[in-house]
């Protein structure tokens, strides 16, 4: 619940702060006594939604470093053989998958993988120090396939776009909201809008906000099936990765920070169904066995 609270809390805190500025600059003109520019409070909308995603997205890699500690490994000095290997296997995968050689990383923490980057030639691939000491070598490639096929797939920035578009729907209706219960309900017929305009559009953007995450937690899960098999297109086989999921099934997962959550192998606890950002690992391995 905490989780959610923040994630939610977060969005919203663009979303304001975009607005405050915006309506400084005197974007705000959409709103005119004879009501709504529709074309102008779209554009509006398409700004504050996106910018926040695509902020995050350029940030993507300094966030995950950040928030995990993650130590980015010297490809030109590994430190011992485990990182020389580990260097060695996401340059491989990404030889085959046909992108850019990862920067690699490990940090400390439970069994748990990510991958991030705003491009697919510059990306960041970080597995836990859980993860390295629970899983055998063949495992460990498995979940690092996956990630490498995160990055092949394009789906940082899949996601970005779809946060955006569903952020921009949120701005958007909530100000024809907020305006319908100034001028409808408190019927305010003064030049400009009062208090209940504003009290309105914040309420409908928390409201909106969590519908919004459940669309985006949506896609989520449906690019976890398609990393999964991904990984077993690189690795020639789905058994490693059905192990390794197999495995994490039976461990105790690390919950990621939650702006880049969607980005591990495994996804956090989350509060229902509707907001997991990964699918159940039983109904992965289910697909990779009809794979």
């Amino acid at each position: 619940m905490k989780r959610i609270f923040l994630f939610l809390a977060t969005n919203l805190a663009v979303i304001v702060v975009m607005s405050i500025i915006l309506n400084l600059l005197g974007a705000n003109r959409f709103l005119a006594g004879s009501g709504i520019n529709v074309p102008q409070l779209l554009i509006f909308s398409l700004v504050v939604g996106f910018t926040g995603s695509f902020i995050s997205l350029l940030m993507s890699k300094w966030m995950a470093k950040q928030s995990t500690g993650a130590y980015v490994i010297d490809p030109n000095n590994p430190r011992n053989q485990q990182e020389a290997w580990l260097v060695s296997t996401v340059h491989q995968l990404a030889d085959n998958a046909g992108i850019g050689r990862p920067e690699v990383a490990i940090y400390e923490g439970e069994p748990n993988a990510f991958a991030t980057g705003a491009f697919k030639n510059d990306a960041l691939v970080a597995v836990s120090t859980g993860l390295l000491a629970t899983m055998n070598q063949e495992e460990v490639t498995a979940v690092l396939g996956h990630e490498v096929a995160h990055v092949a797939n394009g789906d940082m920035v899949t996601l970005t776009l779809i946060q955006g578009v569903v952020n921009t729907f949120v701005v958007f209706f909530a100000r024809i909201v907020g305006y319908f219960v100034d001028r409808v309900l408190l019927k305010n017929d003064r030049d400009g809008v009062g208090p209940g305009y504003y009290a309105a559009v914040i309420v409908c953007e928390i409201l909106f906000g969590v519908l919004a995450s459940m669309i985006v937690a949506w896609f989520s899960r449906l690019r976890e099936y398609r990393a999964d098999a991904g990984a077993a297109q690189l690795l020639g086989s789905p058994r490693p990765m059905i192990n390794a999921l197999a495995r994490l099934g039976g461990i105790e997962t690390s919950d990621l920070p939650k702006s880049f959550e969607a980005a591990g192998i495994a996804g956090g606890r989350s509060l229902g169904a509707l907001f997991a950002s990964h699918p159940p690992i039983e109904d992965r391995i289910r697909a990779l066995q009809q794979h």
